[in-house]
């Protein structure tokens, strides 16, 4: 596979991005999410700074963004990162592109934790993560039910080596 380019997100990208976001819903394993927001009300949920869709050959194969945990003063350098990778582009470095590159724009922007979590059965999105520094901070067990079924959720954060210090 041609390596992916990355880019900001546009608002044109939505669909695609919507699309893929709703093939991650469908695995069941990817969020808690059943049903893919509107435009305006994901827009506001991000950082406009920090999402980027990933490129192969003019066609968007996944997208990565970052949301903050909270609007208090005191959590504005933590993020919730959230990637997604198109069905049949997955495992071929896409998400660890992508993940690299918010690595990349969350450090230049002084943001220093960034944090996700992933159900336990989510082994390729957990291994990707722990591969760019993600470390486990504790499973978060019976969190909540997804398809009349408890989940538990492995919690990660990634701490800036330079942002924060």
């Amino acid at each position: 596979m041609t390596e992916p380019l990355i880019e900001a997100m546009a608002p044109e990208d939505w669909p695609t991005v919507r699309e893929i976001y709703q093939q991650g819903i469908a695995t069941g394993n990817a969020t808690f999410e059943v049903e893919v927001p509107a435009w305006e009300e994901w827009d506001q949920a991000h950082h406009s700074d920090h999402r980027f869709v990933a490129r192969v050959n003019g066609r968007i194969v996944g997208w990565v963004a970052l949301a903050p945990v909270s609007r208090r003063h005191v959590y504005r350098g933590v993020a919730e990162v959230s990637v997604y990778v198109a069905a049949g582009d997955r495992g071929r470095g896409v998400g660890r592109a992508l993940l690299s590159a918010t690595v990349q724009s969350s450090e230049r922007a002084g943001i220093w934790t960034l944090q996700t979590g992933i159900f336990r059965e989510n082994e390729a999105s957990l291994a990707l993560h722990r591969r760019l520094g993600f470390r486990e901070v504790g499973i978060r067990e019976r969190i909540g039910q997804h398809h009349d079924a408890w989940r538990d959720v492995v919690f990660l954060e990634r701490r800036s080596a330079h942002a924060g210090n």
